[in-house]
């Protein structure tokens, strides 16, 4: 019976779209009133179209790699006369455009001679000669197990090779049908660490090249297993550095590897929470002074800073004293003793180039100009006395040029996006605007708002809200196409005012107290305080009309979509919930154990966050989204849910899109036609327009 109540509800929900050759420009004037339903979807298929299809509002990003003496750097792009890729070389003071020479292979898989080349496959690991093309192989996995090797390197002086062995053999597999033969289909197996289930085992390996000898690292590896991060040698030494997690990641470690295999921990750091988040930020350490200091990223003082540290760990220098956050690093510049990183102390929805002296011993100065409020981002040369340089904010394109540091002096314009810039002109008639939302006890949320482009702030208007609300995502973000903003524009041409709130708990840049709020249980907070910010924006702004309420997200969204129309059901009055995860503890180990362990250690935390347990609170019009190739949100997390609101007798909707994975992707028109899905449902189930 449920695979034939998923049938009817398929056949019921595909939509029938009327695709038609409309002659209209981007940005003309929308009367939402009396666009008819064969006018909406003729409408808001041709954007999407354009949006997903043809990729019109999408900024071609400036590909490009900095020769190692910061002289120029090189792209690579069609001959105009053979039409073949060629990789052209940009010298930095002229401008002048040149073929450039076969790129030399510098990654870490080749040796320091560059005589050898490391490589892995099927189990095997081995060195090959770049000229003869002769292999000698180094170590082979023993067979029946399910084996893959990474980071793989060479020491500075060439003479050994680490590398990560990662044994998956005893991760539990699930299977999903291949469609081959729609009567007989094939089955595919996944590995799935489930939360609790057993994860990967990893070993750190050091291999003598020249004797062909391998020691295994005696790292601490207790029985429900650990996680590694950055492995690599120490720049001019025969020494390893290894980054540790815990399975909760609340402790990380780095420890020094001799090739004889002595460790000596120099660093440890502990959290009751977590100490490095699913996002990864912290992790890591960069080198200085030959090898003789590093700097890391921690939250250990409330604040994501950095730390200057001696190789031996026995000094720490706090570099960027103050209550702000690193939003993440940029680069550092030895010689001229700065340290450079990305931060916004006042406003969180936007990133800055700032920087700090190497010793500690100076304050904060912001790089990025002060009249380009919005997102910024450098690519550096090696030498830090260039970058090319992004500025994008939401409501304006990208700008790419090659600017000279650290005055910031603008030397050429690389990419002026002019075309993309003239269609947001176009297309753009209400800009998005942002605000915060003070709820109280302190508690002040940045929030989007995107209106439609024949607002009148005089009427009332129904307010459609998207939702992550998670620890690894923002979606308040001041950045050309942040937070699927190009679909939130059509869906306000529709006649609605889309709202998108960044609840405690999120990875907003605002501290370790903020992001660490939702420890425990992922859900009831940000329902809570999504709630409490709705209801705070319609007293802001009187256009905001409280009787007309939905909801959708992605992924975690989906999951607190799920929450907010379960436990809220007198505000929410239509949800979309795409690929969310209803049952928590179905999910994979990676990501949820770090923000609730396990439900061995955590059952009320796991009870109060599944929104499976808090569906009989449902009201309103409910529609769940999943595709059946899903790797992440795997189907079965959700068909419980489903089983769940037969049971209770709630009316629902539920599309299963094909061999889709968590994207809903796959497949020709898949991105438009899941839009389009969403919009009908919203517009069938929440009358738009103005009042």
């Amino acid at each position: 019976m449920k695979y034939l109540s998923f049938l009817i509800a398929v056949t019921l929900l595909c939509p029938f779209i009327l695709i038609h050759n409309v002659q209209a420009k981007e940005g003309r004037e929308f009367d939402t009133q009396s666009m008819s339903k064969a006018t909406w979807q003729d409408e808001a298929t041709r954007r999407l179209k354009g949006v997903y299809d043809r990729g019109d509002f999408r900024a071609a990003e400036f590909q490009s790699t900095w020769l190692r003496d910061s002289s120029a750097y090189t792209m690579r792009e069609n001959d105009p006369q053979t039409g073949k890729p060629v990789r052209w070389r940009y010298d930095v003071l002229s401008g002048q455009r040149s073929k450039a020479e076969a790129a030399k292979d510098h990654s870490k898989r080749r040796s320091p001679n560059g005589k050898l080349q490391l490589e892995s496959r099927e189990g095997s690991l081995f060195v090959r000669n770049v000229q003869s093309d002769e292999q000698t192989p180094l170590l082979k996995a023993a067979d029946g197990r399910d084996i893959v090797y990474r980071d793989l390197c060479w020491s500075p002086n060439g003479e050994f090779v680490s590398f990560v062995e990662i044994d998956r053999t005893d991760v539990a597999q699930r299977s999903v049908l291949v469609p081959k033969d729609p009567s007989y289909p094939g089955v595919a197996k996944h590995r799935f660490a489930r939360v609790g289930g057993k994860i990967e085992s990893l070993r750190v390996g050091i291999i003598d090249v020249q004797n062909q000898t391998n020691r295994w690292l005696s790292l601490d590896t207790p029985d429900e297993g650990f996680y590694l991060g950055q492995v690599d040698w120490v720049p001019k030494s025969n020494e390893l550095l290894v980054e540790t997690f815990s399975r909760f990641r609340d402790k990380r470690e780095f420890l020094i590897a001799k090739p004889d295999g002595e460790l000596t921990r120099i660093f440890r750091e502990v959290n009751e929470a977590w100490a490095v988040g699913s996002h990864q930020i912290n992790s890591g350490a960069t080198w200085i002074r030959d090898g003789e200091a590093f700097i890391l990223i921690s939250e250990k003082d409330g604040w994501r800073h950095a730390w200057l540290c001696s190789r031996d760990g026995k000094q720490e220098t706090l570099l960027t004293s103050g209550e702000f956050d690193i939003i993440d690093r940029a680069a550092v510049d030895e010689n001229g003793g700065w340290y450079y990183f990305y931060a916004s102390p006042e406003n969180g929805t936007q990133k800055y180039l700032h920087r700090v002296p190497l010793d500690g011993s100076g304050t904060l100065e912001r790089i990025s100009p002060a009249d380009q409020p919005g997102t910024h981002s450098y690519d550096f040369s090696p030498d830090t006395k260039w970058a090319i340089h992004t500025y994008s904010t939401l409501n304006i394109p990208p700008i790419v040029d090659l600017i000279e540091l650290p005055e910031h002096k603008t030397i050429r314009v690389l990419n002026d996006h002019r075309e993309l810039h003239a269609r947001a002109k176009q297309t753009i008639k209400n800009p998005t605007e942002f605000v915060q939302i003070d709820i109280g006890d302190g508690v002040v949320m940045d929030a989007s708002i995107t209106k439609p482009s024949d607002f009148d702030e005089a009427k009332k208007y129904p307010l459609f809200v998207y939702v992550y609300g998670e620890p690894y995502l923002q979606t308040v973000l001041d950045r050309w196409g942040a937070a699927q903003i190009d679909f939130h524009r059509v869906v306000a041409d529709m006649g609605y005012v889309v709202v998108s709130i960044d609840n405690r708990g999120t990875a907003c840049p605002k501290g370790a107290a903020w992001r660490r709020s939702i420890f425990g249980s992922l859900g009831p907070l940000s329902t809570q305080e999504q709630a409490a910010a709705i209801e705070k924006l319609a007293s802001m702004r009187p256009y905001v009309d409280l009787s007309r309420v939905g909801i959708w997200g992605w992924s975690g969204g989906g999951s607190n979509t799920l929450n907010a129309m379960f436990r809220k059901p007198d505000l929410y009055h239509v949800g979309i919930a795409v690929v969310p995860k209803p049952q928590p503890h179905l999910y994979n180990a990676w990501f949820q154990e770090i923000y609730m362990r396990t439900p061995e250690v955590n059952a009320d935390g796991y009870q109060r966050s599944a929104p499976i347990h808090f569906a009989e609170g449902l009201k309103g019009k409910l529609l769940i989204v999943t595709g059946s190739g899903e790797t992440n949100t795997h189907i079965q997390i959700i068909e419980g849910l489903v089983d769940r609101l037969i049971e209770l007798g709630k009316p629902f909707d539920y599309m299963v899109y094909p061999n889709r994975d968590h994207g809903l992707r796959e497949g020709p028109g898949s991105l438009v036609h899941v839009r389009m899905l969403i919009l009908r449902h919203l517009i069938e189930n929440l009358p738009r327009g103005p009042r």
